[in-house]
Parts: C-alpha cells; structure tokens; sequence
C-alpha cells in the first residue's frame, strides 16, 4: 500500500523517559492461604458435605493468583469430602463455545489437572424467573445440578457504568453463570433499564432462586496483586460488595495526567480488560449509555500496537482506538471479537480502526495526524498494557509535569528504536 510520503518518511519521535510510579505497599503475604482459611468457615455455614456436588464459577478475566485460588476452592470442597467441578462463567467469552471457554480457561492456568476437578463447559442455561418485569434471568444448567455452586471473581470499576456495585460478584452472577443467554439479556435490556438497575435485580433473583451459596470477592491493589480476599454467603454479597469496590477504585492506578496527544498501547486483550483496553485508563469509550470516561483522560490518538497472547483473537476494545498495526488485524478473530460485541451490545469495540504496516507507522502517523506540533512539543504516553500502567515511558514535553506528581519517578531517558520488522523495542 503507498502512503503520503511525509509518511513514508523518517520521523523524529521525541525523548522518552521511563517513569515508575510507587505506591505503598499493600498485598496479601499469602492470599491463597488467605483464602483457605475463610472458606473452610463458609463451608460449614452454606452446609457443604460429604457426597454432595459442587460447581465453582471461574471467569475469563485476568485476576492475579486465580489459578490457585481455584485449585484452593476445589480442595477445601474435597476436604469437606465433597465433589467439586469447575464451571466457566464468562458469559459469551471463548466465542461462546464450550471448547472455547475450557480454552480460555487454560490460558489462565486452571485445568482439570490444576484443580484436580472436572471442567463442565456446557452452555446450556435454565430461566430461573424474571427482573423488572420483562427481563428473563437465565442460569447454568450444569451447576443446577449441583447442591451448591460457589464462584469467585475480582470486585473493580467497570467498564460501561458506575454504581454501588459494577464490575464483580452481582455481574458474575447475572452475566458469568448465566451464559450466553444471560449475556445478551442483561446487555440488550440494559439499555432499556439502566446498567445497575438491571445488574441489580438480576443478581437478587439468582440470589433468591438458584443455588448460589458462596462468593468470594478479590480486590487487587495498584500493582495488581491481591490486597483482598472476602468470603461471604450469597445473601451477604449485596451489602458487603459496594464497600469492597471502594477499596477497589481507591487503589485503582491510572495515569497522572489529564490531557495527552498520544497513548500508545503495545497490547490488549480480555484477560487484561473485559473492553480489552480499560476506559479508566483510556478515557475512552463510545457505546450507547456507556457513562463518560473522559474525565480520567483526554487523549487526541489511541494507537494499539499487538493483540496479547492469551486473548487468542478476540480483539474487542479495537475499535476505541483510532490505529491498530497490520499485525493486529492479521491476528484478530474477527468471529470471536463480533460475538463479545453483538452479545455486549457494543457495536463500536469491534470496528477496525486506521490499519498501519508497522508498529513504528502506527506511532508515527498517530503523532502526525493531530495538528503542526513540533516533536518536542508532542505530550506521548506508551504503556504496556491497561492493567500494567505502573510503569510507562513519557515523551520530554511531559516531564515538568511528571517531576510535579508524587509518587513519581524519573529514569533512563531513550530514543525509541525499531528492529528491521518495524516493532519497538523497549528495555
């Protein structure tokens, strides 16, 4: 493909100075003891015993440890001498296929071999009776079967709305352990409803009517590590999950600035994010009654320069960004992408944004296509990743800024540099 050649041209990116943000420390020593110990209470109260069968709720998203707080979960039903199996609750995740699910399972380190645990993937779905009148609440077949189903999930900010409850156990009830069907009812009648609203009554009635009796809330401090482990009976979770997503949103990291030209994001993918980028981080989304993020970031250009590797094609959040590299495009599944978007009812995260050859052609025409700004001017952002934004690399024109926030930390100043396939390489 030709391009214009101011394009085609060399271009003299600015300095970059890497920055590390610290923060006090506030992680668990042993999380998964932590949780052991909660949960042999919480057994003996949901009246877990010998003979009796188990379901475990476990999702897609990346939560730090889940793996073995799954193998925890598991072993603490044996100990009780009853039988657990794992059930993926993540909705239309894994293209909405249970081959895909135990996958996307697997790529967070839980399988049948880790848990010592059957994987029931089926996604076949009971209606376990209605919300607000017209909403049907679904729930998995497979764990109706059980005499109990406990599931786990991190309690964090949302990416679609703000409320009480946003992001966790009330949204693994309705969309996890409903499936497919659960999906899409709560996202197409959201729109109707409200976000929370609906989240909400969905929530009580599997609380009232289904066989949920345990959660188990994470929450993950600045540096992604668990700071919490909560264990409660399902009756409970309405009270106590609000005051755990405060905690949450008070050591959620985002970036110290207000306005930027450009941020460049080296990867996305679900296991980072359920939009694949976080709008907390991005400022960015665009969806119907989705609220506006805006406020925790402006930015001109979003380049997006690889999808990661335990997404496994599903490239949602995409379309936020304004440039994505051939290598994005040529790695996405587009199946499994429409699927998390049609069932989200969130059109605008799977468009396909500005295609550019390379990573360096995607960095480069996002800063080229914002207006007549010198190179040393251009206030530019590279992040790993959204759930990674602890350390990061700032362009020169924002380094007064940097120096002025607390907590901050100035090191090796580079000049971005390519290998021959056009890729950044950062130390």
């Amino acid at each position: 493909m030709r391009y214009p050649d101011y394009i085609e041209a060399p271009f003299p990116f600015p300095a970059f100075s890497r920055v590390e943000m610290y923060y006090p420390g506030k992680a668990l020593a042993d999380p998964a003891k932590e949780l052991e110990t909660q949960l042999s209470r919480e057994l003996d109260r949901a009246g877990v015993k010998a003979g009796q069968r188990v379901a475990v709720g476990v999702g897609s998203r990346g939560i730090a440890n889940i793996s073995a707080f799954a193998a925890v979960i598991c072993r603490s039903i044996r100990g009780k001498g009853a039988d657990p199996f794992i059930i993926p609750a993540m909705g239309s995740h894994g293209s909405a296929t249970p081959q895909g699910q135990v996958q996307v399972l697997k790529h967070l380190g839980i399988t049948e071999d880790s848990c010592k645990a059957p994987i029931c993937p089926d996604m076949a779905v009971t209606r376990i009776g209605t919300a607000l009148d017209d909403v049907p609440v679904y729930f998995s077949t497979e764990a109706l079967k059980a005499d109990h189903t406990i599931f786990i999930n991190r309690i964090k900010p949302h990416t679609k709305f703000k409320g009480p409850m946003e992001s966790g156990l009330y949204k693994m009830m309705a969309v996890g352990l409903g499936k497919h069907e659960g999906a899409i009812a709560y996202h197409s009648m959201a729109l109707k409803h409200g976000f929370y609203n609906l989240l909400k009554a969905m929530g009580d009635v599997i609380v009232e009517k289904s066989n949920v009796s345990i959660a188990v809330g994470v929450v993950e401090d600045t540096r992604d590590r668990t700071m919490a482990v909560s264990v409660m009976p399902a009756q409970e979770i309405f009270d106590r999950e609000p005051g755990l997503l405060e905690t949450a949103k008070a050591h959620f990291p985002r970036l110290p600035y207000r306005d930027l030209d450009v941020l460049v994001i080296r990867r996305v993918g679900k296991e980072i994010s359920g939009s694949g980028m976080d709008p907390n981080v991005t400022g960015r989304t665009y969806d119907l009654m989705e609220d506006d993020f805006s406020q925790s970031l402006s930015v001109k250009r979003v380049a997006i320069l690889s999808l990661s590797a335990k997404t496994a094609g599903n490239g949602i959040g995409i379309g936020n960004a304004d440039i994505i590299t051939e290598k994005v495009f040529q790695n996405l599944d587009y199946e499994a992408t429409l699927m998390n978007a049609l069932t989200s009812v969130s059109l605008r995260k799977a468009f396909i944004p500005v295609r550019l050859p390379t990573e360096e052609k995607a960095i480069q025409v996002a800063c080229q296509t914002i207006g007549p700004l010198l190179p040393e001017e251009l206030k530019i952002v590279i992040i790993e990743d959204t759930l990674h934004i602890t350390r990061f690399w700032a362009s020169q024109a924002l380094l007064d800024q940097t120096r002025a926030v607390k907590g901050a930390r100035l090191g090796e100043k580079i000049r971005l540099k390519f290998n021959p396939r056009g890729d950044l390489i950062l130390n």
